[in-house]
């Protein structure tokens, strides 16, 4: 089942996965950049075999979102984030009666943890019961193996100013097409190891309360566990539960992008750790 979620001049995809069970935990999961929603298939019918309903959202401008970034695109990582709380509204029927986690890949997890960050700096109770975040974390190149640490920085920066001189990333050979607002916030957080200030974030990350299950994943070539770790520091209030899954768990190869093939290993993982049981 697909819906649509009208944002004003941009619209997103949400594909939906539901469960056996109507009151099951539904996990809305949120894409890495570039990534479409059609990817996370078979991890989705890895949770709905765990007895989980499942929703995978587009972020904008890829898979079934529309339209594609262009060099008129004005948004970034605050209208991500915003993106967030109008997928989770546009759920409601489907969220009725049951609890809802959040699972973030790689730049979905940052908006994601960018959506509760505001929630709490706002004052506003959390919309969702907790967080799941699957090599998700803050590209700090300082946080990198001593050798990868300058060609991180390097290749970050270079991507920001190919973006704002062409006012659009083409996507050559990294993350797909982007709006250069989207860039220059990533990019921020690779120079800085922080969320831009204008995010209005900084406050609420400390704020944030709920239960998170974070987990890395083996060779993982742009979120080793460092970022990881670097991310879920500067969430002090939150309950933190680390994890790291590694080929051996699996039984198959990772990387940044593997991990979705290795449903059968997360999905209990996921199912035993949910802070409300089903």
């Amino acid at each position: 089942m697909q819906l649509t979620v009208d944002r004003g001049s941009d619209r997103l995809g949400v594909q939906l996965h539901p469960a056996q069970a109507p009151d099951a935990p539904l996990v809305v999961i949120f894409p890495a950049m570039g990534v479409p929603a059609g990817y996370y298939t078979r991890f989705a019918h890895s949770l709905n075999e765990a007895g989980l309903g499942v929703a995978v959202a587009d972020l904008r401008g890829t898979g079934t979102s529309a339209p594609r970034p262009a060099r008129n695109s004005r948004y970034g990582y605050t209208e991500l984030a915003d993106d967030v709380a109008a997928v989770l509204e546009a759920l409601a029927e489907h969220r009725a009666g049951r609890p809802t986690v959040l699972l973030g890949h790689s730049l979905g997890g940052q908006v994601c943890v960018l959506h509760l960050a505001r929630e709490a700096a706002r004052g506003a109770g959390h919309s969702v019961d907790g967080l799941v975040l699957i090599a998700v974390g803050l590209p700090y190149w300082r946080t990198y193996p001593r050798g990868q640490r300058l060609g991180v920085l390097a290749m970050t920066q270079f991507i920001n100013a190919v973006s704002a001189v062409l006012r659009v990333w083409p996507g050559w050979g990294f993350g797909g097409r982007q709006a250069r607002g989207v860039i220059k916030d990533w990019a921020h957080t690779a120079r800085h190891g922080l969320f831009p200030a204008h995010l209005g974030a900084r406050q609420g990350l400390s704020q944030v309360d709920l239960p998170v299950l974070a987990i890395s994943v083996d060779d993982d070539q742009y979120t080793p566990p460092e970022t990881t770790d670097h991310l879920v520091a500067a969430l002090p209030g939150a309950k933190v539960h680390r994890d790291h899954l590694s080929s051996a768990d699996a039984a198959a190869p990772l990387d940044h992008f593997k991990w979705v093939k290795a449903g059968a290993a997360l999905a209990p993982r996921i199912t035993a750790w949910l802070p409300i049981r089903h």
